[in-house]
């Protein structure tokens, strides 16, 4: 039984975050998780921090062993655009772009 966690409006960019859940995919939760520990980019806290949510509410929702879950899809969708301007020369702007995520993480336990 499969259970997910979604983390919403996260301050980073969703391509950032795409190759960090490339990592974790298809990977039992406890060799994600050291994955991630060791992973030297600030999107892996993140994912982190969303995998331990899935996990828990796998173990709330369903009576699961945690030894047998694993990442069976983790996804970084792209949420909504800030659009911020910065001064230049000549009284011109320069548009920015401050971009967030929707990260999506599903487990499930694996089958014997």
């Amino acid at each position: 039984m499969e259970a997910l966690s979604r983390s919403r409006f996260i301050r980073i960019s969703p391509r950032k975050l795409k190759l960090i859940c490339e990592l974790i995919a298809g990977k039992r939760v406890d060799h994600a998780l050291s994955i991630l520990e060791f992973t030297p980019k600030k999107g892996a806290k993140f994912v982190s921090k969303t995998l331990l949510a899935a996990v828990a509410n796998a173990r709330d929702q369903q009576n699961v062993d945690e030894d047998k879950l694993f990442v069976k899809r983790a996804t970084a969708d792209t949420g909504p655009t800030w659009k911020r301007s910065i001064a230049r020369a000549h009284m011109h702007s320069t548009p920015i772009h401050k971009r967030t995520s929707h990260l999506t993480v599903i487990v499930d336990e694996q089958a014997s």
